[in-house]
């Protein structure tokens, strides 16, 4: 039997599957953490001894959260696998879709440990982290998806190029510090169960106050930075493709900022506010990683001489 081949357009919404089904996940991990659901199944593989946990609140939402794994691993499978059908065949989409899988098998061995270490800080954050770059490497296949090789010409913009690269950069630390804030709080994941979860003490007593500090450090300047690049791209009068998602991405990071201060400064980090903080996080996160792909690739320094300069070279020779 002949298998069946996809078009360039099919495959697009197949790339697209994947990273919703990745962006979903990740928000609904966050809501098994906020609601202290992260020990509602304390075994895994299955749930308190089976595949049919009793009905209760905490473990159904972490039983809830393992179960979409499965569909985000078919979507995830399902990208790495029919790249190789894809007509034509293109092996960057090959790479980048067999990683989502992979990604995926990652993520359920480090949830597994989670689990069985009782969510110990560390594997939290590592859990998130992984999220992030299984988001990175489903934008950029949905990027790839959408464009034939060639077709979109390089930048000859280097601010615009490597301003955006540097705000992911940047946002990358942000986040980093903003799982190490949530580590040092009270969202430990077992408050539902009634679980004691040990927290990161990097600075002993103070470190929720020192995390805090300085993931909002480094979101302030994320955001300058982000206000900047859309200053110097709108009136360089760079890409309008470019200066929208740049834009996006500022009121995002403006968004982020009210919420972090009302869940700090005011309402001592109310569960439903943290997860809000987790999804503006996600969003600003596949805003940038998009970003990086708007503004795409420099020119070679080769292909941006002009012929008159390459001619003058050649009579100066």
């Amino acid at each position: 039997m002949r298998l069946p081949t996809f078009s360039p357009r099919a495959y697009r919404r197949i790339a697209d599957a994947a990273l919703a089904s990745l962006t979903i996940i990740v928000l609904s991990g966050a809501a098994v953490r906020v609601t202290g659901s992260g020990l509602g199944c304390p075994d895994w593989p299955v749930c308190r001894g089976g595949l049919a946990p009793p009905l209760e609140l905490h473990t159904w939402v972490e039983y809830g959260n393992r179960l979409f794994t499965g569909v985000v691993a078919v979507a995830c499978m399902a990208a790495g696998l029919l790249a190789f059908r894809r007509r034509p065949f293109r092996r960057d989409l090959v790479v980048l879709g067999l990683l989502l899988p992979l990604g995926v098998l990652a993520q359920a061995i480090l949830g597994g440990f989670t689990v069985l270490y009782d969510l110990a800080p560390g594997f939290v954050m590592g859990h998130y982290g992984l999220s992030m770059l299984c988001l990175a490497a489903a934008a950029a296949l949905a990027w790839r998806a959408r464009h034939e090789p060639g077709e979109r010409p390089r930048s000859t913009d280097a601010v615009a190029v490597w301003g955006t690269r540097a705000l992911l950069a940047l946002g990358a630390v942000a986040i980093f510090l903003g799982t190490v804030a949530s580590a040092s709080g009270p969202h430990g994941g077992g408050s539902g169960t009634g679980d004691v979860i040990d927290r990161l003490e990097w600075w002993g007593g103070d470190s929720i106050v020192q995390a805090v500090h300085w993931h909002g450090r480094f979101a302030n300047l994320l955001g300058l930075a982000c206000v900047a690049l859309f200053v110097a791209l709108w009136r360089r009068r760079s890409s309008p493709e470019l200066r929208r998602v740049i834009g996006l991405a500022c009121v995002l990071l403006a968004a982020q900022g009210v919420v972090g201060a009302l869940q700090y400064w005011v309402l001592g980090l109310p569960a439903e506010l943290v997860w809000i903080h987790v999804v503006l996080a996600t969003a600003t996160w596949l805003v940038l990683l998009w970003a990086v792909g708007v503004a795409g690739s420099l020119e070679r320094p080769a292909a941006r001489t002009t012929p008159r300069a390459r001619e003058s070279a050649r009579v100066s020779a």
